[in-house]
């Protein structure tokens, strides 16, 4: 019996080791240098040129390990993007606050760099601006991509490209762009 006991807890112990190699899990945070781009940007029928601002995005991270240079890592981020509209008379800034959920195929080239791709879906929690608009869609499609750089086992860097796929905007075909540098631990 009591063989069977050890023998028991002896399995779990392993097992529960195997599964923490698997999975980690992590927070990341850094800086987004955001746009809005379209064919068609007014508003209140005037027509406006954009221009990036920067802002940051923050969150949680899960790196699932498939095989040796395959893992998925679904990631739980807040993230503001937008931009500074601007024409001849006036200028103002238009940010949004999204919860964004990238799960991205994360191919290791090596063991320092990784290559990180797939589709982000983002929920418009805020909208922060300095006129009266209340045309944002609350839901965003984007398509991401970018480099992971292992600095220490655990310390990471990665540079990131997100591309919308669907208009923010009700009134006008304007889509989201950002570009995220981020740096993060990993437990």
């Amino acid at each position: 019996m009591k063989k069977t006991i050890l023998f028991t807890v002896l399995l779990v112990a392993i097992s529960m080791n195997m599964q923490a190699q698997l999975v980690k899990f992590g927070i990341k945070a850094g800086v987004n240098y955001a746009n809005q781009t379209g064919s068609d940007i007014t508003v209140n029928s005037t027509n406006y040129q954009t221009d990036a601002i920067t802002s940051y995005h923050a969150g949680l991270i899960a790196e699932i390990k498939l095989v040796n240079s395959f893992s998925v890592q679904p990631e739980l981020l807040y993230s503001t993007q937008g931009a500074t509209y601007k024409n001849a008379t006036e200028e103002f800034r238009n940010e949004l606050g999204y919860l964004s959920i990238p799960v991205l195929a994360k191919i290791n080239l090596n063991k320092f760099v990784s290559l990180e791709l797939g589709p982000q879906a983002s929920f418009l929690l805020s909208e922060r601006n300095n006129f009266n608009v209340k045309d944002a869609n609350t839901f965003d499609f984007a398509v991401v991509g970018g480099l992971g750089l292992n600095i220490t086992k655990n310390l990471f860097i990665q540079g990131r490209y997100g591309l919308g796929l669907t208009d923010a905007s009700q009134d006008a075909q304007v889509k989201n762009s950002v570009v995220q540098i981020s740096a993060g631990i990993k437990f």
